[in-house]
């Protein structure tokens, strides 16, 4: 049996940090030992880091066998916090409300004063620990390094130079073209660095994960020459022992779910007002919204103001595995995606978990998405556009009509095994290899 290829992994985010974001080199990490891949990873102290979310009941998914090294970190997010009197910043949240003075100012430093991100003074610790594990003779055949944060991508850059690594940049989200970018008053000098790391990281890594098509093809834009075939979509997925409880719709409800973070950007108001409409025609029906996650002022005052306060319920963050509880004792889904640029290529790990679930979802967001996209082939759904009135309070309709049949609406089984994270797992340990 030929030896493991050894794989570093770097990543900020890692139990008990909480969030989508955690659960994607989590997962990778969970299944590469059994494909030929040993990993170690180099993540943030949890002592020092600056998590938005803390969820430890992911800490469950690390494997006993996998080394995982903690670093401190340079950050000023402390400082950010006594100035504003606010907590760590939220990137779906970037844009939620009026800004404060002292948040303006704030965010004038981060974007022009910390590029790529504040979190770059981790950088240091983590080539400090790589620099002691190769002195102390260690070797490895590939690093990888996910982001956001982007300056994580710089370690990887830094690695290459150094040591000649195999590197794969896997980048969750767009750099330059984040949406909340818009929000830190960048300066045109600001921007040309940023721009020039991110043409450094994508001219210099070996490989480019991307987590969607419309991403990939948004980063191959970035500059000229770069070869379309290092360019990879691997998207989320859902890990199939996280749904091994059974389906349990309520019979007494129609109970549509939302899991995650919503804020105004998502621009949700009119599938509201369809809902609260749906209701005065169908007054016998119990239709029922509920909102796992974080759930912004705006979208409160919506639900207020079209009188679904009485029928809507809004819980706090919760730990994943009762995030997939939640989903399990839905009628339908809800997914929306935020009405910001280059939104056509978000595709929510959230989505490939509501396909797991089993139930019919309603999308709210750009109908030439690839989460659309795949609704459509997967037949998992429908995807309405930002104010498609008339095509939501038909499929609302339709809802209720069928649920006044059976209250049970679990769609057909079906396999979305092309999207387990052990499946995703395989293709990366191929890239891994070359």
């Amino acid at each position: 049996m030929p030896a493991p290829l050894r794989l570093l992994v770097i990543t900020y985010y890692w139990p008990p940090s909480g969030g989508a974001g955690v659960q994607r080199c989590l997962k990778w990490v969970k299944h590469l030992p059994e494909m030929g891949v040993e990993p170690t990873v180099i993540t943030v102290d949890p002592e020092v880091a600056a998590y938005p979310v803390l969820d430890a009941s992911l800490e469950a998914d690390v494997p006993a066998s996998v080394r995982v090294l903690r670093t401190g970190t340079l950050e000023p997010f402390g400082a950010y916090q006594k100035l504003t009197n606010r907590p760590i910043p939220h990137g779906g949240f970037a844009n939620e409300g009026r800004p404060s003075f002292a948040q303006r100012a704030a965010r004038f430093v981060r974007g022009n004063l910390f590029l790529p991100d504040p979190r770059r003074g981790w950088n240091r610790f983590v080539l400090r620990q790589v620099e002691e594990l190769m002195q102390a003779g260690e070797r490895f055949d590939a690093v990888l390094t996910s982001s956001p944060p982007h300056s994580t991508q710089l370690i990887g850059l830094e690695l290459k130079r150094r040591y000649g690594l195999r590197w794969l940049a896997d980048m969750r989200d767009p750099w330059t073209d984040i949406y909340y970018n818009q929000a830190l008053h960048r300066t045109a000098l600001a921007r040309r660095i940023d721009a020039r790391y991110e043409r450094q990281v994508l001219e210099g890594a070996d490989v480019v994960i991307t987590t969607s098509s419309d991403t990939r093809r948004l980063l191959l834009g970035k500059a000229s020459g770069l070869p379309t075939n290092k360019f990879v979509v691997l998207p989320n997925g859902y890990d199939e022992a996280d749904f091994r409880l059974p389906s349990a719709p309520p019979a007494d409800q129609l109970l549509i779910t939302y899991v995650g973070t919503i804020t105004g950007q998502y621009h949700v108001q009119p599938f509201l007002e369809e809902v609260a409409a749906c209701v005065q025609r169908h007054s016998e029906v119990p239709l029922r919204l509920r909102f796992v996650g974080r759930v912004g002022k705006e979208v409160e005052r919506q639900i207020a103001q079209t009188g679904l306060q009485d029928r809507t319920d809004l819980l706090e963050f919760v730990p994943h595995d009762q995030a997939v509880g939640y989903l399990l004792r839905s009628t339908a889904l809800l997914l929306a995606i935020p009405d910001v640029p280059h939104n056509l290529g978000i595709l929510p790990g959230k989505l490939f978990e509501y396909m797991a679930a089993n139930k019919p979802i309603i999308c709210i967001g750009p109908t030439a998405s690839d989460a659309a996209h795949i609704l459509d082939e997967s037949h998992a759904g429908v995807a309405f556009g930002y104010d498609d009135r008339r095509d939501m309070q038909e499929h609302l309709e339709q809802l209720v009509s069928a649920w006044l049949q059976n209250p049970n609406l679990d769609l057909p089984a079906f396999s979305h095994s092309r999207y387990s994270r052990r499946a995703l797992t395989q293709r990366l340990a191929g890239l891994i290899r070359g």
